[in-house]
């Protein structure tokens, strides 16, 4: 039963992963796109991609803190008093990049449209950071039972610093790569043009950082390394083969299939 939960909690984190993440890698470009005359064209893109649903992917969180809880007490004790100052910090991004979102369609004034795109975007890079170092300083064996509440070394080691920056690169990477196929659907060849770019390097970039990760992963979490390299490693390998198909397809132009293979090579680096 504990495996049944466990690969339950997996599915919540990999759906938030994915369609969370897509949202904040959507805030990364919106901080990105420059100033207000420059930037207008990929902004109105990106509010016009994540206005439908983006609110509703927090569900998915909600929905792994509450399995968390209940299947595993200790362990979401151990988590939330060890590691409570990331996860607050993140649970207070989540709440300002909202707020940012949503009150910014409704100021007219061009000082608090900026003033609040800031906040959104801000928080959109924040808050993944902090929720992948946690994510890093629990897989990597720094949150035990019991442990003293406040334990700051424990989101402050190598592994959850690299798994931080990779989690706002992944989430940059999908955002680039769903934005692609939008500007495609609505036959803005500048646009696509200008996500394609951004796509092909946040790729690269997340794959540099990924294999930058396994030589920290190896000093500072030989458990974690050790596992990712035998049980792990063909879906270490898949996850790889995915991103470079997506990179590859985007490069070429070709849309169709490309946020499949973005979408698998996160699911398939969550899974190793």
């Amino acid at each position: 039963m504990s495996t049944v939960l466990a690969l339950i909690l997996w599915f919540c984190v990999t759906c938030y992963a994915v369609l969370g993440g897509a949202d904040y890698g959507a805030g990364f470009w919106d901080l990105t796109a420059g100033g207000p005359r420059h930037g207008a064209r990929a902004r109105a893109l990106i509010d016009h991609a994540m206005a439908p649903v983006w609110e509703a992917n927090n569900v998915w969180l909600i929905f792994a803190l509450v399995v968390l809880w209940t299947a595993f007490p200790r362990g979401f004790a151990a988590i939330t008093s060890t590691l409570y100052l990331p996860l607050a910090l993140a649970a207070a991004g989540i709440v300002l990049r909202g707020s940012g979102f949503a009150f910014r369609e409704m100021i007219h004034s061009l000082t608090g449209q900026r003033l609040l795109g800031a906040v959104f975007a801000l928080s959109s890079v924040v808050t993944p950071f902090f929720l992948g170092a946690s994510f890093g300083a629990v897989a990597s064996g720094r949150v035990h039972a019991g442990a003293a509440a406040g334990a700051q070394a424990a989101w402050l080691g190598p592994t959850s610093i690299v798994v931080g920056l990779l989690a706002v690169s992944c989430a940059a990477f999908l955002a680039a790569v769903f934005l692609v196929f939008d500007a495609r659907r609505m036959l803005d060849e500048t646009l696509e043009h200008h996500f394609s770019i951004r796509a092909i390097a946040s790729g690269l970039v997340t794959g540099a950082l990924a294999i930058i990760g396994l030589f920290v992963i190896h000093r500072d979490a030989p458990y974690l390394f050790h596992g990712l390299l035998h049980r792990g490693l063909p879906l270490v390998l898949l996850s790889g083969i995915c991103a470079v198909a997506t990179v590859v397809f985007i490069a070429s132009g070709i849309i169709r299939g490309a946020r499949a293979f973005a979408v698998g090579a996160v699911v398939f680096m969550l899974a190793a």
